[in-house]
């Protein structure tokens, strides 16, 4: 008893946890401890966590090794009078293992359960590089000409900055803005919203965010970026951006004026705030409005400036939020030719378009995050957003039937519209106990209205009638429209914890959506009087709710590799409103209730592998078009009839995905699997037939029905070779849209017409395959070959005419070099090959565009290019739109052929150096606009 007691006096003990540089634990590792009178081994064990009892050396050397990491050896002691001794140790990614497992040149990725983690001081990126460079480079992730970024094959709706909303959560307004250089870690997240940040505990539908991860050295300075240009076709562009860093405190301001399709920010994005998660003016790389090929329709003049703001004031209290306004004024020309298909007689309809919109955008969002101590955590998030937008279209169309001249239409549009909106959010988080017991509560309120006057003037030329002397028909159509919108929600969640490793969670949600609509609408003829038709001349107010009750049960389990949720919930929907027609009073009243399943499972076969399946399901409410119950005349050619009696549709979601990455040879791949199915799914019933004073009229009606449902396959690999000098990446996709509608056409029956409607079933198939070839040696060569099939077929079961075969070949070669280390050229080349379109609007467009820079004073901080826009005037816009009944083909303009010669200066200022400029500079660093040059 006496010996044992004291081997207890003087044995001593270390504790250790081992990660890699990105905080990872690193499990299975072999730790080998060395004193003058110990000799112990161990390994690491689930979190990194290694333990060595009873040494009785006072110093003593631990040796490291793991399999794709630098063995560490370092000396450690014990303080005098201490028995215990705690080693955090991080190990070094190795970088001197076997050529055909170097990881030199690549971003190195982590998985941490929902997310993907890029590490990018290895990616080889020139001086200057934009974030949009960097995420070019990242294996799964993809950018295209527009600025939208994909990643492993879903869309990327969000981007923040060390977690906090970036203007708002504008991906564009990030990726083509911030530099590259300093941004440590590129992080891909599936985010279920703020209660699953808080709680951990995961629901619904994720959102795919990309949030960037600044460098601790790069958060003390600041940076500019400013450019002016000007060229041929009088193009010009001026582009400004500043950002200052300090500790605790981020500043950014943005401002952009151009006529190249330049558009700054995304004002569609959603505002910043509690995401409750239930149920360019770029300074970087760039070639002309609208993306590297002018992607955006038409030729705008754009006006943009923008701020956005953080302050830590001390670990407990964070504000942060944004303030943007765009002005845009847009001129778009289209041809068209739709194809109509009804009762075996094809209705062909071309039409020219001008078209023409003004638009003025402010959005506000701020945000308040306050942590008193480390149990509560509270956050709250106003928002306001207001639009103002004015209209002028012009549509010249001819109507052809049967080989018969049916009319010539002149439809001209004027619209005038304002939108404030605004709105509050919050949530409110109580820790109660360390294991786990915890209560959460957010909410969400907003309050939208529209004011909208519109004048629609048709004037029609008939040819074809059984009206004598009726050779022309002029309509003016008059309609007000005020529409107010509440809308918001609450939910109440109780976590109970069951043990070490799962828990039980009670939760309550509240849903509500509330419209009150006012219509006012009159018609006249040529000499000012009204028309006689009760339809056109009516006065509209209708108001409903929409509402859902969701009570939810969830067990949870999570231990070393499983990760699963099972349970189950109950939803109740209401739909509750009542219409006044022209003194007429319509009720609406309408309920639904659906039980559904809670699953989810996720797997981790590894560090780099991991295996996930997750249900969901909500119901959707119709819209407020779906629903009104009178006839919309505004389009007399075709005209809107609601249906007040719609149910709520409810759909059914499936989401399977795998993602493994080999972190010794750099390869990656992605694969993933979606399906749908949706109950009392709204579709439309389409009616087709002549009316002798105005010709083709397609009338549109809605209904419920079963049957509807898609599925949805992706994949991605990515190979490096030879130190990343060349990556190889394979992507596919396929998808099935088993789509009903209902179409109904003009019958003859003895003389007298009828209307025979029949369900159609359109089987949409459309595969997808793309290969990318990089060559990427330095910092000074990069170029980047690709090749892209689109294959898109729809088959009818009834309306066989209408069947669809598209197919699409597109070919891209992009890159720049270094011809001296000041002087730099650059190119971008893609042809485009369309089959199966109208001949009317059939297009194979080639887009060349190129430039040549040279860069000058210290530090290579200024820089003069002159560049070329589409050599060979070719950009335009073929596109298909495919409904029950009709195929519709257009060609649109886009910005085509210019030149342009500008100037930009940069500087940087962080503490511990500046941006290191002795590296060739960057096509990609000068710019002022990726889009607009």
């Amino acid at each position: 008893m006496f010996s044992v007691a004291g081997f207890s006096q003087t044995g001593k003990r270390v504790q250790g946890t081992l990660s890699d540089q990105q905080g990872e634990a690193i499990i299975g590792a072999s730790v080998k401890l060395v004193s003058e009178v110990d000799s112990m081994q161990t390994s690491s064990g689930r979190g990194g966590i290694f333990t060595f009892n009873g040494i009785k050396g006072q110093r003593f050397v631990l040796t490291v090794t793991s399999l794709g990491f630098d063995t560490l050896r370092q000396h450690f002691a014990f303080e005098p009078g201490k028995n215990d001794l705690m080693l955090p140790v991080r190990l070094s990614t190795s970088s001197h293992m076997l050529a055909e497992v170097s990881i030199t040149g690549v971003a190195a990725l982590t998985i941490k359960e929902d997310t993907l983690e890029y590490a990018t001081k290895n990616l080889r990126l020139r001086e200057g590089a934009l974030v949009e460079d960097a995420l070019k480079k990242l294996d799964g992730v993809e950018v295209d000409k527009d600025g939208n970024v994909t990643a492993q094959g879903e869309t990327v709706t969000r981007a923040r900055i060390n977690g906090k909303d970036f203007f708002g959560g504008d991906i564009k307004a990030a990726i083509q803005n911030l530099p590259a250089e300093i941004i440590e870690k590129i992080q891909i997240v599936d985010d279920y919203g703020d209660m699953a940040n808080v709680t951990g505990n995961r629901t619904g539908d994720p959102e795919r965010v990309l949030n960037l991860q600044i460098a601790p050295e790069r958060n003390n300075g600041d940076f500019g970026n400013f450019r002016v240009g000007g060229g041929t076709e009088e193009r010009y562009q001026v582009t400004g951006s500043y950002g200052k860093f300090k500790e605790g405190m981020q500043l950014s301001v943005l401002g952009n004026l151009n006529n190249v399709n330049a558009s700054l920010f995304d004002f569609n994005t959603r505002s910043g705030g509690a995401r409750r998660g239930r149920g360019g003016g770029s300074f970087g790389r760039g070639f002309g409005g609208g993306g590297m090929w002018g992607g955006s329709n038409g030729l705008t003049n754009t006006q943009s400036i923008g701020l956005n703001y953080r302050q830590d004031f001390n670990d407990k209290l964070t504000m942060y939020g944004d303030y943007s306004f765009g002005h845009n004024n847009n001129t778009t020309l289209s041809d068209e030719m739709r194809e109509i298909y009804a009762s075996a007689v094809t209705t062909y309809t071309t039409s020219n378009m001008d078209n023409g919109s003004i638009s003025n955008d402010h959005r506000f969002s701020w945000n308040v995050e306050y942590r008193p101590d480390d149990k509560n955590y509270i956050k709250f998030s106003p928002n306001f957003a207001y639009r103002q937008n004015r209209a002028n279209n012009l549509s010249l169309s001819t109507n052809v039937r049967d080989e018969l001249l049916i009319n010539d239409l002149t439809n001209r549009q004027v619209n005038a519209s304002y939108a404030p909106n605004y709105g509050a959010s919050g949530l409110y988080n109580r820790r109660l106990s360390e294991g786990g017991r915890n209560i959460f509560f957010n909410f969400s309120l907003n309050t939208a209205s529209t004011e909208q006057d519109q004048e629609r003037i048709l004037n029609t030329l008939v040819y074809e009638t059984t009206i004598e002397d009726l050779d022309s028909v002029y309509q003016q159509h008059l309609v007000n429209l005020e529409n107010k919108n509440l809308n918001g929600g609450a939910t109440l969640s109780y976590i109970e914890p069951l043990g070490q490793y799962s828990n039980l969670e009670v939760s309550y949600d509240f849903n509500f959506a509330s419209y009150d609509n006012n219509r006012q609408a009159n018609a006249f003829n040529i000499d000012g009087t009204l028309i006689d038709n009760s339809g056109y001349n009516n006065s509209q107010h209708y108001d409903y709710t929409f509402s859902t009750h969701r009570g939810t049960l969830t067990y949870r389990y999570r231990k070393d590799k499983w990760n699963y949720s099972l349970g189950v919930a109950a939803q109740p929907n209401m739909l509750r409103g009542g219409a006044d027609i022209d003194g007429t009073a319509i009720a609406i009243n309408r309920s639904g209730f659906n039980w559904m399943p809670v699953a989810r499972l996720e797997y981790e076969m590894s560090r780099t592998k991991r295996f996930s399946v997750n249900y969901s399901g909500r119901a959707n409410e119709p819209g407020v078009t779906q629903i009104q119950p009178f006839t919309d005349y505004s389009n007399v050619n075709a005209p809107v009839t609601g249906n007040p009696n719609l149910s709520a549709e409810f759909n059914h979601e499936l989401r399977i995905n795998y993602r493994n990455f080999n972190i010794g040879e750099g390869t990656s791949f992605f694969v993933g699997l979606t399906g749908s199915l949706a109950e009392d799914k709204i579709v439309t019933n389409r009616t087709t037939f002549v009316d002798d004073s105005i010709g083709i009229v397609q009338a549109t009606e809605y209904l419920n029905t079963d049957g509807f449902y898609n599925t949805r396959g992706f994949y991605n690999f990515s190979k490096p070779f030879s130190d990343r000098t060349y990556t190889l990446s394979f992507n596919g996709m396929v998808m099935y849209n088993n789509n009903v509608s209902y179409a109904s056409s003009e019958i003859a029956n003895n003389g007298a017409p009828y209307f025979n409607t029949v369900r159609n079933v359109a089987k949409n198939w459309v595969l997808s395959q793309g290969i990318m070839f990089r060559y990427n040696p330095t910092e000074t060569v990069d170029v980047t070959p690709g090749i892209r099939y689109t294959y898109n077929t729809t088959d009818n079961t009834v309306n066989a005419g209408n069947n669809n075969n598209i197919s699409t070949w597109a070919f891209t070669l992009n890159g720049s070099v270094n011809l001296t280390p000041t002087w730099i050229f650059g190119a971008d080349l893609a042809k485009t090959t369309n089959n199966g379109y109208s001949s009317a609007v059939q297009a194979n467009p080639m887009i060349i565009n190129t430039y040549i820079e040279k860069q000058f004073l210290k530090g290579r901080t200024g820089a003069i290019r002159f560049q070329a826009f589409d050599l060979l005037n070719e950009q335009t816009n073929v596109s298909r739109n495919v409904t029950e009944n009709m195929i519709i083909d257009s060609r649109t303009n886009r910005l085509a052929r210019y030149f342009m010669l500008s100037l930009t200066y940069r500087f940087s200022n962080f503490a511990g150096g500046g941006m290191g400029f002795d590296a060739p500079g960057s096509p990609g660093g000068w710019g002022g606009g990726r889009r607009g040059g």
